[in-house]
């Protein structure tokens, strides 16, 4: 009887990658639609003491927990499998983007001067949150599968970090907008002009993706990524990025939600530009053709 039932099942129910992916779905947008209602209109939390309570904690923790299920939901397509062969690339980016983050919060390099406030956690160097260096490598792995599917070239490594790179930091497009200009999880030292984030911010992210990505690229992750189901890691990169694009969108900054969605459709683009222009190669050939005698 359970064996039928679980034929009837769809698909997706009964694979445990895909149920993950529909209990970060579900927590995003319980978190998005919370913020939505009560953070954007705080008058409409109940009048008690434990309403209060309630939403005071689940405003501290929902960012750090949106991070957490992520990062758990992540695991099991990595463990089911490529084992533990993702272990390197994961300690390497988080060393990688701990330093980042570490002289960015300390000397405002590479990212501009900016401080975390407490609400993220616990932080390393007493500086750096310890979600943080975790939520780099929670995307920058799906930017690089991303990157090689755009380049799948043996020769086209740079051409991967670039816009593995560029992937990542379209993430920053809606991520400091929702965590920093509406919400205080960090503050910056001096204000710019996208939301109140320096433009030296999206420059530090561009050169920090591509070194992440050039890790993947040394490290091996052309044996272990293609195991991987890339359609579940779009859809990853996608509702990872729901959740500030949900916030920003729930407030009305629609110039964020442009400049997002727009840097988002700038590589599809452009690789559909690419296939369809005929290729040097292939233009030789007929001329070879009809020199022939």
């Amino acid at each position: 009887m359970r064996k039928g039932f679980m034929r009837v099942m769809p698909r997706w129910l009964r694979d445990p990658e895909w149920v993950g992916m529909g209990v970060l779905l579900v927590f995003t947008l319980a978190a998005v639609l919370g913020y939505g209602v009560f953070g954007r209109h705080p008058h409409l939390i109940p009048p008690s003491d434990s309403a209060a309570r309630f939403y005071a904690i689940s405003f501290k923790l929902f960012a750090r927990m949106h991070i957490i299920v992520a990062a758990l939901v992540l695991l099991v397509p990595l463990v089911r499998r490529v084992s533990l062969r993702w272990v390197p690339a994961f300690g390497a980016v988080f060393v990688v983007s701990f330093l980042a983050e570490f002289f960015g919060t300390g000397y405002g390099i590479p990212f501009g001067g900016y401080e975390y406030t407490g609400l993220l956690g616990w932080k390393l160097g007493g500086r750096v949150p310890l979600v943080i260096p975790v939520s780099w490598f929670l995307m920058a792995l799906p930017s690089w599968a991303l990157a090689r599917a755009l380049s799948p070239g043996s020769g086209e490594g740079w051409k991967r970090a670039v816009v593995g790179g560029y992937l990542l930091t379209v993430w920053d497009l809606a991520l400091d907008p929702a965590m920093s200009f509406l919400t205080p999880y960090w503050v910056w030292e001096i204000t710019g002009p996208y939301f109140g984030m320096p433009w030296v911010n999206l420059a530090g992210w561009m050169g920090t993706g591509v070194v992440l990505m050039g890790l993947f690229e040394l490290l091996g992750g052309h044996r272990w990524v293609p195991l991987l189901d890339l359609d579940w890691l779009r859809a990853y990169y996608a509702l990872v990025l729901l959740m500030p694009l949900g916030m920003i969108l729930a407030a009305g900054l629609w110039a964020g939600v442009l400049a997002t969605f727009g840097a988002l459709l700038l590589p599809l683009g452009l690789s559909r530009i690419r296939r369809a222009l005929p290729s040097p190669s292939r233009e030789l050939v007929p001329a070879q053709e009809r020199a022939r005698p």
